[in-house]
């Protein structure tokens, strides 16, 4: 993946201000990996009849830890740190949406559709935090932001790729009266 994006007018924004602008974004990332680690680990609390779900969730959360450390190293190179307030706010409103599926008769579906949106909101973090790196002169930091976008990307696919075969399994568990909402 080629990203080249400087600022419009194709210089480096060097202020203090870029640079500020530059870490809030990687403290934002860090506080959606915090968030992305709360659901993950509600739904695996929960999921009793979809394994393959499990197993995808399971992944996606030991990666999501190693991005939590990748971006916790920049912000230490950078003299900064994981915003707490951010972090709080992020990891109680993943909480808070998954504890809202979990009275829903199809809470395996409407935790299925949450994520496939959550991992495109991701992917779109780390293309804006290639396009600041790049914009504020931190090119090094393109790699590990974009072996992120790579992790984003896949289980995207995967999640999307599931849907079909994931509503159908949902729809026989219901009709056969089984465990069909988690």
């Amino acid at each position: 993946m080629a990203y080249d994006q400087t600022s419009a007018s194709g210089s480096l924004m060097t202020s203090d201000s870029a640079k500020q602008d530059y870490i809030m974004g990687i403290q934002s990332a860090h506080a959606l990996e915090k968030q992305a680690t709360q659901l993950i680990n509600r739904q695996l609390e929960r999921i009793e009849s979809y394994p393959e779900v499990a197993a995808v969730l399971t992944q996606h959360g030991t990666e999501t830890e190693a991005q939590i450390q990748r971006l916790d190293g920049i912000l230490q190179e950078l003299g900064s740190a994981p915003s707490a307030l951010k972090d709080l706010a992020t990891q109680m409103s993943g909480n808070a949406a998954a504890l809202a599926h979990t009275v829903m008769s199809d809470e395996i579906m409407k935790n299925h559709f949450a994520n496939v949106a959550f991992e495109a909101f991701e992917q779109a973090t780390y293309r804006s935090l290639i396009a600041m790196a790049q914009a504020t002169g931190h090119q090094h930091h393109v790699p590990i932001y974009e072996a992120t976008l790579r992790e984003e990307e896949k289980t995207f696919q995967t999640l999307l790729g599931m849907t079909d075969q994931l509503t159908v399994k949902f729809m026989e568990l219901s009709n056969a009266g089984e465990q069909a909402k988690r």
